[in-house]
């Protein structure tokens, strides 16, 4: 909520998550619907044909372009469990990084946050080596780049230390536990199927920062930027939904950075 108590959203969704003649996501629809774009960086998915379409057709319609930072693991869609060193691991997010930023300004924009992707995404939940190898990555790319993630994450406490702005995330497919975390994607109903279940989840947490747990409990969510993810069946037209709903509702949606 603003100083007025109207509730604000950014909406974002991972984008360029192709290979070659692969494609995962449909970039141009979801594009019409985000207000910022979590771009593959070459990592778990990208390549550098894809950055560049990306960054260009994100910036044609002014929406912001984030990295999407993850383990070195193209195999496994950058969902796999990975012990990187944390040397390694730095400078892996500041390649990635700049690896998008020279597209990403080639088109007129720049890189304005960083997010990581999957594996990283849950291990830097609670694992403050690897949250702060991130965060020395980002500081050693440049910029005050706000970090897209978890509220209460390690990640948050290493970027908020080192003065990165922070910003707070919940996602409109994925279930809950009763602390607050993402339910693990190989759990029974990990992730959210139902349309409409849904779009129900999404103005809720937008109107009263809440979702119930895959267990039953209410758990507080206050998000300032919501995930939509582009590699689910339908994705597009869901996306659409949930943008409808959420401005019928009166959100606001407009990007952070």
């Amino acid at each position: 909520m603003n100083a007025h108590g109207t509730a604000v959203l950014d909406l974002n969704a991972d984008l360029g998550e192709g290979f070659g003649r692969w494609r995962l996501t449909d970039d141009d629809a979801l594009l019409s619907v985000v207000t910022s774009a979590n771009v593959a960086c070459g990592f778990h998915a990208g390549d550098p044909s894809t950055m560049r379409q990306v960054c260009e057709r994100a910036a044609e319609r002014g929406v912001r372009i984030g990295a999407q930072v993850s383990y070195r693991d193209l195999a496994g869609f950058g969902r796999r469990a990975m012990d990187v060193p944390p040397d390694e691991l730095a400078d892996e997010i500041t390649y990635q990084i700049g690896a998008l930023r020279a597209f990403a300004q080639a088109a007129g924009s720049d890189v304005a946050y960083v997010k990581p992707h999957g594996a990283l995404y849950n291990r830097t939940v609670a694992d403050a080596e690897q949250a702060a190898a991130v965060v020395a990555g980002v500081l050693r790319a440049g910029g005050a780049l706000p970090v897209l993630g978890l509220p209460g994450s390690r990640l948050h406490e290493a970027a908020a230390g080192a003065g990165l702005p922070v910003v707070t995330e919940a996602f409109a497919d994925r279930a809950y536990t009763a602390a607050g975390t993402l339910v693990p994607r190989r759990t029974p109903g990990a992730v959210v199927l139902d349309p409409d279940a849904v779009v129900a989840r999404s103005v809720r947490m937008a109107r009263e920062a809440a979702v119930t747990a895959l267990t039953g409990e209410e758990v507080a969510v206050r998000a300032r930027s919501l995930c939509l993810h582009g590699d689910t069946p339908g994705a597009a037209d869901l996306a659409r939904r949930v943008r409808a709903a959420l401005e019928a509702a009166g959100v606001r949606l407009e990007a952070f950075a």
